[in-house]
């Protein structure tokens, strides 16, 4: 199983932060529940929504520093372009980011994607 190793920035979303407390005990990953529930108080840096941690858990994707920068520099390109809701595509995964809040809003891996259709994007951003 892929787990998340950071000691930068990630952020339940308000409406989870709400809920971070029913966080699935029975997850065979305490470290990623154990960093979701202390970066919550941190306001700075990249979010993750309710659904993009179930999306991130179901499907077994792990973020790494290396990650999380690639993911803050493609919305900090998407910002300086005017966009709103983009895709980042990183490695054989694909995020879609509310640009605005910061926040990752589903995550997906290269099995999901296949023949998927895209929709309420205004962007895409592929990282290498």
């Amino acid at each position: 199983m892929n787990k998340i190793y950071s000691n930068r920035s990630l952020h339940l979303s308000q409406q989870s932060h709400r809920k971070s407390d029913n966080i699935d005990k029975n997850s065979s990953s305490d470290s990623f529940k154990a960093l979701l529930k202390n970066k919550l108080d941190d306001n700075d840096g990249l979010k993750l929504s309710k659904h993009a941690v179930k999306r991130l858990r179901s499907r077994k994707i792990g973020f790494t520093n290396r990650d999380i920068d690639k993911l803050e520099t493609a919305i900090d390109k998407a910002k300086s372009k005017g966009a709103k809701e983009s895709l980042v595509l990183i490695d054989n995964n694909a995020f879609i980011v509310s640009v605005k809040n910061n926040t990752v809003i589903t995550a997906m891996d290269k099995d999901s994607m296949e023949e998927n259709l895209f929709t309420n994007i205004d962007s895409a951003i592929v990282m290498k």
